[in-house]
């Protein structure tokens, strides 16, 4: 039993592998091509509006979104208000949260005019998908799913189904706008792949002479994962990230309370002193600087040298971000209208996609 359990974890490891490596070889060819021509291209991503975005948020996601905007790719940002209750029993300060999103989207150079900026629960049409996707799927499917399966394993209570059908909603999220592109980590690459399959399930059922719906392409990311202060991921719930809208001073404040170890002499070794190579990384990630490098320089000045570099540097790089930022939040009335404008935008395309999903399904009676 036991060999043949080994044997299906193997099994298993070398699907994921090939999996892995037919998606990195079509981000590689959908980038190429994207250079060519952005703008055959429409890019989906978006953030749960948990809490306030930090540093991991903007060099692991931001910076792409807004270089693709610049690029010339139709880019869409969802903020998905709707998903925030797959694992919360509270929608508290969610009105915050989102307008701030909002906030830091411009801050770091997104354009709402270049890019639409919605939230789930103003586009009726688009959730209405999920009846149609839902049949697309199977139980056992959903249970595959890795964000799925990590949740049943460490909640200790059962699913909602409102999370065993994440991975259908964000299928909803993509392909509603036809995304053909959707720049995720590789952990985030089970999603894409089912919208992929729900995209073709859908063409071929329903609209074999004309497909509706594209294949979206995962653009799989190179930004490294951004340690937090502590050397573990950086997460609004270990309290270890540094938010692109606290001040200099909070930012200082929680770089010195950050843990090192008690060798003065700085080295970069991620794997036997990960709470120091976390704070070299942050310093490397804003000042461009190679993280051995800044290491050396500080040599053995020991950690109160380290965090005093990572504070300076820190507090430069956010400084044009907290300027935008502080000047666009005395205007709340623009930030709403702005999400209202992009809400519209949203539901136009949403109602027109609806339209020709019943279209393909015979279910058009108006008419």
């Amino acid at each position: 039993m036991a060999e043949a359990h080994e044997a299906r974890l193997t099994a298993a490891g070398n699907e994921m592998s090939a999996s892995f490596l037919a998606a990195k070889k079509r981000s590689d060819e959908t980038l190429a091509k994207l250079e060519e021509n952005p703008g055959k291209f429409t890019m989906l991503t978006g953030d749960r509006p948990t809490g306030r975005l930090h540093l991991g948020h903007f060099f692991g996601s931001i910076k792409e979104r807004v270089a693709m905007q610049n690029r010339g790719v139709n880019t869409n940002i969802i903020i998905a208000d709707y998903q925030v209750i797959t694992d919360r029993d509270t929608t508290e300060h969610i009105d915050d949260n989102v307008l701030n999103l909002v906030i830091d989207y411009m801050a770091a150079g997104i354009d709402p005019e270049r890019t639409m900026i919605f939230t789930h629960s103003a586009i009726p049409a688009e959730n209405q998908l999920m009846l149609p996707f839902l049949s697309l799927v199977t139980e056992a499917e959903l249970h595959r799913n890795p964000t799925v399966k990590s949740e049943m394993e460490s909640s200790g209570h059962a699913l909602t189904g409102l999370l065993l059908t994440y991975p259908v909603h964000q299928a909803c999220d993509i392909l509603f706008c036809k995304a053909n592109v959707v720049p995720i980590g590789k952990d985030n690459l089970p999603h894409v792949e089912i919208t992929r399959t729900i995209a073709r399930r859908f063409n071929e059922r329903y609209a074999k002479k004309n497909p509706i719906f594209p294949e979206p392409a995962a653009i799989l990311s190179d930004a490294p994962e951004i340690p937090g202060l502590d050397g573990r991921k950086m997460s609004k719930s270990y309290g270890n990230s540094i938010m692109l809208g606290a001040t200099a001073e909070e930012t200082a404040k929680l770089i010195k309370k950050s843990p090192t170890d008690s060798d003065r002499n700085i080295t970069f070794d991620p794997e036997n002193r990960p709470q120091v190579a976390a704070l070299l990384t942050t310093a490397g990630l804003v000042t461009g600087r190679d993280p051995a490098e800044i290491a050396e320089e500080i040599g053995n000045g020991g950690g109160g040298a380290l965090k005093a570099y990572v504070t300076e540097s820190v507090n430069e790089f956010l400084a044009p971000h907290r300027e935008r930022r502080e000047e666009l939040a005395k205007d709340m009335d623009t930030i709403r209208d702005i999400l209202h404008d992009g809400n519209r935008r949203a539901n136009a395309i949403a109602n027109e996609t609806l339209d020709q999903v019943r279209e393909a399904m015979g279910m058009r009676y108006d008419r």
